[in-house]
C-alpha cells in the first residue's frame, strides 16, 4: 500500500514506517508543521518518501492517515479527493474529560484508532467506529548500566507545560535522588523550580543519543499527570530500567508489578527512588522486569501486525 501520513510524532512514527508499505510525507519548502518531511533525528527507512503538496494529485494513495483536525481539509485541497480515512488519535482528552467529544466524533467514512484503551475510554466518538492499537517500540536494546546514580526524566517543555508533566513534583524528587531531565526546552529548569543545578541538570539530545544517556542512570521517573502513555516510558523500559511513576491514565496497564514502582503517593514514590538508588542490583533485576514486560506488550511485531490488519480491513 501507498500510505499517507503527516510528519507530526517522530518517535511513534518511527514505529510505524517499519512496516512493509511505501509512506508518503508531505515536505513543503519550509518544512513547516504540515510538511516535515522526512525525520532528521530519526532513523526511518527509505520507503519513506516526501512528496510536495502541489504533486499529491498525481500519486496513488490507498489510505490516509490523519492526526491533527485540520488534515482532513489538506486531504481535500491537495488529493481533491478522499481515500480511505484513519484517524490515529495520540493523546488523551484535553478538556471538559470524561464528555471530550472527538474530532473524529460522527465523521463519516473514517475509523478512529487510540494508542490506549485509557484514552478511548475518555474521548467521546459518538457513533464512529472505535478501536485500539497499542504502542509498539523499535527494540533499542538492553543498554542498562545503571552506573550513573542519578533519576532520569523524559519531557518536553517541562516549564510551559508545567502541571499536566509533573512539573511542580520534581523539587519533591530531587530531595530523594538528584534528576538528569531530558528533553526539548528543559534548559534553566533548575532556576524555575529554585533549586539547586545539581540536583535537576537538563539536557537536550537527539533521540540516536537519548537512549544510551537514559541506559547509563540509575532509574527512570515518569511524573506525569496526565497524558496518553509515554512512549519514553515504553523506551525506558526496552533499556532495562527500573521504572518510578504516577499512577495515572495508562501507568497501571504498562507498568505491572515486577517492573518498577506505580502509586499515586509521592511518599511511596520518593521511597522507591531511594532504594533504587541505594541498591544497584535491586535496580538491575526490577530493570530486568520492565523489560521483559515491554517486549510482551509493545513489541514492535504486535504492533505492526495490528496495524495490518486495521489497514487491509479500512482499504477493503
Amino acid at each position: 500500500m501507498r500510505i499517507l501520513l503527516w510528519h507530526v510524532h517522530g518517535s511513534w512514527t518511527t514505529a510505524f514506517v517499519q512496516g512493509p508499505h511505501t509512506y508518503v510525507v508531505p515536505v513543503t519548502p519550509d518544512r513547516g508543521p504540515d510538511g516535515l518531511g522526512r525525520a532528521r533525528t530519526f532513523d526511518w527507512p527509505d520507503s519513506v518518501v516526501e512528496v510536495p503538496p502541489e504533486r499529491l494529485r498525481d500519486e496513488d494513495i490507498d489510505v490516509v492517515v490523519l492526526q491533527r483536525p485540520h488534515e482532513l481539509a489538506l486531504v481535500d485541497e491537495w488529493l481533491g479527493r478522499r481515500p480511505p480515512l484513519v484517524y490515529l488519535e495520540h493523546n488523551a482528552p484535553d478538556g471538559d474529560v470524561p464528555h471530550t467529544r472527538h474530532p473524529a466524533a460522527d465523521l463519516p467514512g473514517v475509523t478512529l484508532v487510540h494508542v490506549t484503551h485509557f484514552n478511548r475510554l475518555m474521548w467521546d466518538a459518538g457513533n464512529t467506529p472505535a478501536t485500539v492499537i497499542e504502542h509498539g517500540i523499535v527494540d533499542p536494546g538492553h543498554l542498562w548500566t545503571g552506573e550513573v546514580p542519578r533519576a532520569a526524566v523524559v519531557v518536553n517543555e517541562p516549564v510551559r507545560r508545567g502541571r499536566t508533566v509533573g512539573t511542580d513534583l520534581l523539587p519533591a524528587f530531587a530531595r530523594a535522588a538528584p534528576l538528569d531531565v531530558f528533553g526539548m526546552r528543559t534548559e534553566g529548569l533548575a532556576g524555575h523550580l529554585g533549586v539547586p543545578e545539581e540536583s535537576c541538570r537538563s539536557h537536550e539530545l537527539v533521540q540516536r543519543d537519548l537512549h544510551a544517556a537514559m541506559a547509563r542512570r540509575r532509574l527512570y521517573l515518569h511524573p506525569v499527570r496526565w497524558t496518553s502513555l509515554g512512549l519514553s516510558l515504553l523506551e525506558a523500559m526496552h533499556l532495562g530500567m527500573p521504572v518510578v511513576a504516577l499512577a495515572t491514565t495508562e501507568v497501571t496497564e504498562a507498568v505491572p508489578p515486577g517492573a518498577g514502582v506505580v502509586s499515586n503517593r509521592i511518599d511511596v514514590l520518593q521511597d522507591a527512588v531511594r532504594d533504587f538508588l541505594a541498591d544497584p542490583l535491586h535496580a538491575r533485576t526490577v530493570g530486568e522486569g520492565a523489560r521483559a514486560a515491554a517486549l510482551a506488550r509493545y513489541g514492535l511485531t504486535r504492533f505492526l501486525d495490528d496495524w495490518e490488519r486495521l489497514l487491509k480491513e479500512v482499504a477493503r
